[in-house]
């Protein structure tokens, strides 16, 4: 009985852990969006017709090479903080 219930243990803590891993601080990122972004250029460039971004993972990708141009040094976390901002705001991609 303990192997099982060690093994019961380890996958819900696994669970825990990926849950966890997939949160995102939305007030952080709108923050950053609203600080280094539309600060910039508005909300324009997320509601053209012809968005260059056409993907969740896109999204990040394009927030990333943002941020690497104005030099702003972000971490991962925080790079899809802002993503995620954006994509429940303007975008609404799925995973």
């Amino acid at each position: 009985m303990r192997p099982l219930t060690t093994l019961i243990g380890t996958i819900c803590l696994t669970g825990l852990a990926l849950g966890q891993a997939n949160a995102f601080d939305l007030a952080a990122g709108k923050a950053q969006v609203e600080e280094n972004c539309t600060a910039c250029h508005g909300s324009e460039v997320y509601t053209r017709k012809e968005r260059r971004v056409t993907g969740r993972q896109g999204l990040s990708t394009q927030v990333q090479r943002c941020q690497l141009s104005l030099d702003l040094n972000w971490f991962e976390d925080e790079v899809e903080n802002s993503a995620e901002h954006l994509n429940q705001t303007y975008y609404h991609f799925s995973e």
